[in-house]
């Protein structure tokens, strides 16, 4: 059964989101997602926050609509930052790799995030490669209408899943992005995780499946209006200053 899953979501739970888990949850069921997977910002986080985090996440979940509770870990220098979820709380602003050794060891599930933020695939470690499950290849907020130009070699280095994320915290990340899981029993915390393990998972974009010859095909027309997007609004608030 294909299960349709939204990627890299931010509530009210982060410092900086602006929707409460409750209206997100709301909104991604309405457009046909059966999974949302939240990844709230570790800054701020405790051991006792994180558990609240988990029981409001089950309390908005329905039968038709999941919410997998996860974090966004971020390094000290808040440049490298990767998705986990299937962990309990590992801490704040923790070195990348122990990051990771730490999620591993509590069976969770990392997707490095957004690799064209601040550069972030430069710092990339090839010690990271065993313990990454994905690379984020496209972020709706930091990559735009188009996908990175840095993130298949990443892919290629880690042997990793590619996956799509909106990076959502307000309405402008909206975007129909998305990944298709392959899940033939009950949908719950546990095979959602099984599922990216096991790579039975394919991101999709208006419901075209993300692969190497799409990105080579529609990239100069998507590479032109991401461009022309983010002239339009450098100008919008070049005029926005001026008034």
């Amino acid at each position: 059964m294909e299960v349709p899953a939204v990627c890299h979501i931010h509530s009210t739970w982060s410092y900086d989101g602006k929707w409460p888990l409750d209206a997100l949850a709301r909104r991604f069921s309405s457009r046909g997602y059966r999974v949302v997977m939240m990844t709230e910002h570790d800054r701020g986080f405790t051991e006792s926050r994180h558990s609240a985090f988990r029981e409001a996440c089950a309390q908005v979940s329905t039968a038709k609509t999941l919410v997998v509770p996860g974090i966004e870990y971020s390094d000290s220098a808040n440049r490298v930052h990767v998705l986990v979820w299937g962990t309990p709380f590992l801490g704040e602003n923790l070195p990348t790799g122990e990051m990771l050794d730490a999620a591993g060891a509590a069976g969770g599930v990392a997707v490095l995030a957004h690799p064209s933020r601040k550069d972030a695939w430069r710092c990339f470690d090839p010690s990271w490669a065993d313990m990454l499950s994905g690379v984020e290849i496209w972020n709706r907020k930091y990559d735009g209408w188009a996908p990175s130009k840095t993130a298949t070699p990443l892919l290629e280095r880690a042997n990793a899943i590619p996956f799509v994320g909106l990076d959502f915290h307000t309405r402008r990340q909206s975007f129909p992005l998305a990944m298709t899981m392959d899940i033939d029993s009950k949908v719950t915390e546990q095979t959602v995780l099984e599922c990216i393990r096991a790579r039975r998972v394919t991101p999709r974009v208006f419901g075209l499946q993300v692969d190497g010859q799409l990105v080579r095909s529609a990239f100069p027309i998507l590479g032109a209006l991401e461009a022309s997007r983010k002239r339009c609004a450098s100008a919008s608030r070049k005029v926005k200053l001026r008034v």
